[in-house]
């Protein structure tokens, strides 16, 4: 893309990028716990940028933050635009961010500066998210924005508001510092690895929908729509055909 394309349209073509990835490739980690209705085991995960467009775009597959980001970074300075990735922490429950960067994001400048994840899994962010604190809400009713963060460790605090709820809920911070790809490579190792890993543990895999989100976990696959979640098991015969038919995946 020229530069004066990216100029001249230049967060509608993110926004259009963005949400069309989310809605089309899966956030999945069966590369590493393998065939979930199987017996083959997972390929394992490298963040090197031919082996990632192979795995993303020739043999259509998914993959967790550091594939989805990593590769969609390329393509955002492929293009032409301004685009950083930067070292986030995705926190617990209890408010910690452990391990060190422990998620990947992308910055891109515009006519302002945006936050454009497309590796967040559920629920998704499915358009560029200023820096300035302004709340974004998407179609499906869920709202992000992003703060100045009062945790000495970090610059901002992202966070998440879904349909039903009063109250923000924290997703990640992060530093407004610029990294390479290969400074994700010793925590992505580690949580594709380590058994205390929440990736290693199950198969998980979600896409975007067109009104919220549906997501396999183990064998439940839930859809969650308007703040409502509806489950069910998926037998393990019927598995390969769901994640083809559902998700576009085919082992």
């Amino acid at each position: 893309m020229a530069p004066d394309a990216v100029r001249d349209g230049g967060l509608e073509a993110v926004r259009r990028l963005q949400r069309a990835h989310v809605r089309t490739v899966p956030f999945e980690n069966l590369a590493i716990v393998g065939d979930p209705f199987g017996e083959r085991g997972g390929e394992g995960v490298t963040l090197a940028l031919p082996a990632l467009y192979e795995k993303v775009v020739e043999r259509e597959r998914g993959g967790f933050c550091f594939e989805l980001n990593g590769l969609f970074g390329w393509l955002l300075s492929d293009l032409g635009f301004e685009s950083n990735r930067l070292a986030a922490r995705v926190l617990g429950d209890d408010g910690t961010a452990r391990p060190p960067a422990n998620h990947h994001t992308n910055v891109v400048s515009l006519d302002r500066r945006y936050v454009v994840d497309v590796g967040l899994g559920v629920p998704p962010m499915r358009r560029p998210l200023p820096l300035d604190g302004t709340p974004q809400t998407d179609d499906t009713g869920v709202a992000w924005r992003i703060v100045e963060s009062d945790r000495p460790d970090a610059d901002y605090l992202t966070q998440v508001r879904t349909p039903g709820d009063d109250a923000w809920t924290d997703r990640y911070v992060f530093r407004d510092e610029p990294r390479d790809l290969r400074f994700f490579e010793a925590t992505c190792e580690y949580l594709a690895t380590a058994p205390e890993s929440t990736f290693t543990d199950h198969a998980i895999v979600s896409l975007a929908t067109e009104d919220g989100y549906v997501k396999l976990s183990g064998d439940t696959l839930s859809r969650t729509a308007g703040g409502e979640t509806t489950e069910r098991t998926v037998p393990e015969s019927d598995g390969h055909d769901e994640l083809r038919d559902i998700f576009g995946l085919s082992l």
